[in-house]
């Protein structure tokens, strides 16, 4: 539909070191995840603390590593979890998206992981993919389990400062990645089976409505994780394709970000420099990605 943008290839920031890759592939997860071909690490999760250290974390063993600026990785925690995604919020808090337990609480002090939201209502949760902080302090999160086409009962769930839960949606076909837009009126959200972006927007007493199809995407695995920069430009990482797309406020495609090696480009941070940088975790390889990106501007804060 649209000519193809300019391309650029990151380049490797950092690998996972051998001494901390698997060397046998096992669990519960790896049985539902049948096109999952490597077994060293699952990489996905970044967010930058205050002090410019990476974090991401590695779904299938149960790990959360902490990166520092010259790329060395430190196991931070290493428990009986599935942590999916994590960010950081403002008072210093590491909030986990545990595909297993639900949100938690890292504790980057000791490692130890405590439950922040393990329910919704007395009903367990699907198995939560990803979450983002609003400015104000609201929680959203993605309720994704094994959703798909074949099954579109995925949610959304948003946690007020006060400790509401609200479920948004609850007929979306494997959720992902998600973000608010710059006036934080509308949602956008990765639906990853249905190769989507869905634009969620928002009336004024914070329900959803009009919910539509912002962007279509195809071939890969579909979307991931998702970010945005302060020019409103939505940062797509499209697994299976080795690539990190740039769209700019009406969805049009205006860069593609190629991976060096490795094609399981999971999601997208900013941070270094006037925070122009976009870090990527490539799974396949193992590895943190970075690209200075000549459309971000300085992108918005994805953390609270």
């Amino acid at each position: 539909m649209y000519a193809p943008p300019p391309r650029i290839t990151a380049e490797v920031y950092a690998r996972l070191p051998d001494e901390l890759r698997k060397k046998e592939r096992g669990g519960e997860w790896f049985s539902h995840q049948p096109a999952m071909g490597q077994h060293h690490s699952v990489l996905e999760g970044p967010s930058f603390d205050g002090e410019g250290n990476l974090y991401c974390v590695d779904i299938p063993w149960g790990r959360i590593f902490r990166i520092d600026p010259n790329g060395n990785f430190k196991v931070v925690a290493d428990y009986d979890g599935w942590p999916n995604g994590l960010r950081i919020h403002r008072d210093g808090r590491i909030f986990v998206a545990d595909h297993k337990h639900g949100i938690m609480i890292l504790d980057p002090d000791t490692g130890e992981v405590t439950p922040f939201l393990e329910r919704f209502q007395i009903e367990r949760l699907k198995g939560v993919n990803d979450l983002y902080f609003a400015q104000n302090g609201d929680l959203y999160f993605t309720d994704q389990g094994l959703t798909g086409l074949h099954d579109p009962t995925g949610r959304v769930f948003r946690v007020s400062a006060s400790g509401q839960v609200d479920c948004l949606l609850d007929n979306v076909p494997s959720p992902n990645g998600l973000v608010l837009s710059l006036d934080e009126r509308v949602l956008y959200l990765a639906v990853t089976r249905a190769n989507a972006i869905w634009r969620v927007p928002f009336s004024d007493d914070g329900s959803v409505a009009k919910v539509g199809n912002f962007i279509q995407m195809t071939g890969g695995g579909g979307p991931d994780g998702i970010s945005m920069d302060e020019a409103g430009n939505l940062a797509v990482c499209q697994i299976g394709m080795g690539a990190l797309w740039l769209f700019n406020p009406q969805g049009e495609p205006i860069l593609r970000v190629d991976s060096p090696k490795g094609r399981q480009t999971t999601n997208v941070a900013f941070g270094g420099p006037g925070r122009k940088t976009a870090f990527i975790t490539e799974c396949e390889e193992g590895a943190i990605l970075k690209v200075d990106m000549p459309h971000a501007g300085k992108p918005m804060f994805s953390g609270f």
